[in-house]
């Protein structure tokens, strides 16, 4: 539709197309529309928390082509083409390399009791595995300093150090 200087308006919804937990779909968003939205509001991909919607929590992390991502400060849009793993794709990722099990890091959560009251537990979780992609964190100190960005209100900061340094070592990284 023509507007009154006869330029064409802009589309309110865009096509895109995600892998999602191993999954290509192809999804209409509004130009608005955080991948935390997405996730949660439009896929039932509820595992994904909103914790505090501004980036400062971390309860709504996800793995964005492997590399961790707070999902409510991304427009769906941007990330058109990419391969999002949400906490309930993470067995997925233990399965391609053919286990049929949980993945390891959520094995490590329960062997070390590293959840509360579980709210941050998938911000946790897909941090972690970020944290071990990305290959930086060697240390307790160094693992402690780069999973700041998720914030734990029952405080099982240790229990999830020790489980993501546990992981760590069993893959000799």
């Amino acid at each position: 539709m023509a507007t009154a200087s006869g330029s064409a308006r802009p589309a309110t919804t865009f096509d895109i197309t995600l892998t999602i937990n191993g999954e290509t779909r192809k999804i209409a968003v509004a130009p608005w529309t955080t991948l935390l939205d997405l996730l949660r509001e439009r896929l039932d991909l509820t595992g994904t928390k909103k914790g505090c919607d501004h980036g400062q929590c971390g309860a709504c992390t996800v793995l964005v082509d492997g590399m961790r991502v707070n999902s409510c400060l991304v427009l769906a849009v941007m990330k058109d083409g990419a391969e999002i793993t949400t906490v309930e794709g993470l067995a997925g990722l233990a399965h391609q390399k053919g286990t049929n099990t949980l993945h390891p890091i959520q094995e490590a959560f329960v062997e070390h009791d590293a959840f509360q009251c579980g709210y941050c537990t998938p911000g946790q979780l897909c941090s972690s595995v970020g944290l071990m992609n990305e290959g930086h964190a060697k240390s307790r100190d160094e693992i402690r300093e780069a999973m700041s960005g998720n914030i734990c209100r029952c405080g099982a900061y240790t229990n999830i150090v020790d489980a993501i340094q546990d992981v760590m070592q069993e893959a000799g990284r």
